[in-house]
């Protein structure tokens, strides 16, 4: 099952963390992304990270390490 990983103000920064979870050979995608770009609506409609939830947690510690999330 896709469980969210994180939301993301740019489609930018959710794919430098989708492409640093894949470097971590975990799988991600993005939702929302065409509509952010689209709409143009930045916060009121983040960018989600989405990975299955057997990642979930590792995923996190990833991006938070990385400083892409915040920690908690």
């Amino acid at each position: 099952m896709l469980v969210e990983v994180g939301r993301f103000a740019t489609r930018v920064e959710a794919d430098l963390a989708r492409l640093l979870l894949g470097d971590h050979y975990i799988d991600a995608v993005l939702f929302d992304a065409e509509m952010h770009s689209f709409l143009g609506v930045g916060a009121l409609l983040p960018v989600r990270l989405m990975a299955l939830s057997d990642d979930l947690e590792s995923a996190r510690q990833i991006l938070i390490e990385d400083g892409l999330l915040p920690p908690g």
